[in-house]
């Protein structure tokens, strides 16, 4: 597979290396999903939404341990209704795991400390959409090793956060919003 990232290499005319990039950048979505990663969520029905909002999309869903709850969990089940068979889902013990997993990978990580808006950035098939825990968002330490690519959803200024699985799912469909949709209908 032909990453769309390379094809601005290849030796062309402008309006040619434009169909190129757009031609790549289409088939890598078909074979290269976005990955929703959620460290450390606590709450079931959160969780059980993001999951049936990633089988619907075709998105990978991504939980780093430990969890506030088990994947047995009836709450995390009914949320997620009839999709879990749907579902792309990946555990990990750390996320240091997802970072050497996806070592290279553009990761955008939401929080309400991030200086820009998320909807300021171009996603591209593959990124990794970071969410925290409910109680505290995500740990300091990343937030400061990835301050960069750390985005905010705006709010009103008094406050605290959205809904983890409202957040996620806003993120996800601007995401895929700028790619045209990939795979939906």
């Amino acid at each position: 597979m032909m990453d769309w990232r390379i094809a601005v290499t290849l030796p062309c005319t402008p309006s040619i290396l434009a169909l190129r990039i757009l031609l790549c950048h289409n088939r890598a979505m078909a074979h290269d999903p976005f990955r929703i990663i959620l460290v450390e969520p606590e709450i079931p029905p959160n969780t059980g939404n993001i999951a049936r909002t990633c089988a619907v999309t075709g998105t990978v869903l991504g939980l780093v341990h430990p969890l506030g709850f088990s994947l047995e969990d009836r709450y995390l089940k009914r949320a997620g209704l009839d999709y879990w068979g749907d579902l792309m889902l990946e555990e990990f013990h750390a996320f240091r795991e997802v970072e050497e997993k996806y070592e290279g990978r553009l990761f955008w990580f939401f929080s309400p400390r991030g200086d820009r808006r998320y909807s300021d950035v171009r996603y591209r098939p593959g990124d990794l959409l970071v969410f925290g825990k409910e109680t505290t968002g995500l740990p300091a330490d990343l937030l400061e090793k990835y301050r960069p690519f750390v985005l905010r959803i705006p709010m009103r200024a008094q406050s605290r956060s959205l809904n983890l699985s409202n957040a996620a799912a806003l993120v996800l469909y601007e995401a895929l919003r700028q790619n045209g949709f990939p795979d939906l209908t």
